[in-house]
């Protein structure tokens, strides 16, 4: 593996700073990324990903699976833009794959069940119609309702934004405030903190992936923010037509503006260690202070499982860059 590149919150020049008590930060890509589920973690490869799962005895439960992306099929797929949807898709499959698992783990083995692919399909539409609802129907009915007294279509879309902005915000803070939901926090926090000590090039112990900030920037937080602030761009043309047009207009241009967002947040992933980058990355950051909590040493080492299981079947860092595309915002 290649000699260590760190950074700390004070500085990114590939060095530590001189305060040990300052977090680490990797300053480099890798091709790994993952999720937190129930009393565990997913992590994901270029070919494998695996969860690893804090069982209720106290053991550690690994599953592993092969993974042959979506991006693979076609080339079409792999084109800018378009790579940025299939990509997310993708990882929204595994993701929910991931929690079925680590949810059966914490149940007795004769209250385990599979999910059949009607359910799976049920539960992907409930959450995308509650989440298209939520963050881009509602604020532009919001707005909609003073359109009269809007005089332009910047304006419109400028109000849309800080509505979309508060109800994202406001809706990390209210679930962050859920006592159920610290522990996931925790092992999202640990997830970042094994993702970015092996990008780091450091030896994946508890004990020096606790050395490391519990902020990603490839996390789903931050690139949800990019989302709210991309679709200012997108929607702002379109004007302000009759209400039926507007809404239409912000279904139908999602796909524009995840994809478009996902190659900003690859480039950021690519050039965290430019100062322009780290400023543009901050507010997104500071969001994730809602998302992640820090995490004990035996959550670390259940992320570590699930990294591990990863690099026993795979080496990321040999993956060519066909390989590597669509890994940019799964931390």
């Amino acid at each position: 593996m290649s000699e260590p590149a760190l950074s700390t919150a004070a500085a990114s020049n590939g060095q530590p700073a001189s305060d040990p008590s300052e977090p680490l930060r990797a300053v480099r890509d890798a091709p790994v990324g993952g999720q937190a589920v129930l009393e565990g973690v997913m992590m994901r490869g270029v070919s494998t990903w695996a969860v690893a799962v804090r069982k209720p005895d106290g053991e550690i439960g690994i599953q592993s699976f092969p993974l042959v992306s979506w991006l693979k099929r076609h080339r079409f797929l792999r084109l800018p833009l378009v790579r940025g949807v299939v990509a997310l898709v993708e990882s929204l499959k595994i993701g929910l794959q991931a929690l079925g698992i680590s949810t059966n783990a914490q149940l007795e083995e004769e209250d385990q069940q599979q999910l059949s692919g009607g359910a799976w399909a049920g539960t992907v539409t409930f959450s995308l119609l509650l989440a298209v609802g939520l963050f881009f129907l509602l604020p532009v009915g919001l707005t909609s309702l003073f359109r009269h007294h809007i005089s332009g279509s910047i304006e419109f879309v400028l109000i849309e934004k800080a509505i979309r902005i508060s109800i994202f915000v406001g809706y990390l803070w209210l679930i962050s405030r859920i006592s159920d939901l610290q522990r996931v926090f925790q092992y999202h926090g640990a997830e970042h903190k094994t993702i970015s000590c092996y990008e780091a090039g450091l030896p994946l112990t508890p004990e020096n992936a606790q050395r490391f900030s519990r902020l990603h920037p490839r996390c789903g937080t931050s690139f949800l923010l990019i989302v709210m602030v991309v679709a200012l761009f997108v929607f702002a043309p379109l004007g302000t037509p009759a209400w039926y047009w507007l809404f239409a207009s912000r279904v139908l241009g999602i796909p524009i503006v995840a994809g478009i967002a996902f190659e900003i947040i690859k480039l950021f992933g690519k050039y965290r260690a430019k100062r322009w980058a780290q400023i543009a990355m901050w507010p997104g950051m500071q969001l994730q202070k809602l998302t992640t909590r820090p995490p004990s040493l035996d959550q670390l080492a259940v992320a570590i499982a699930a990294m591990q299981a990863v690099l026993d079947v795979e080496n990321p860092e040999e993956a060519s860059e066909e390989d590597r595309v669509g890994m940019e915002v799964v931390a």
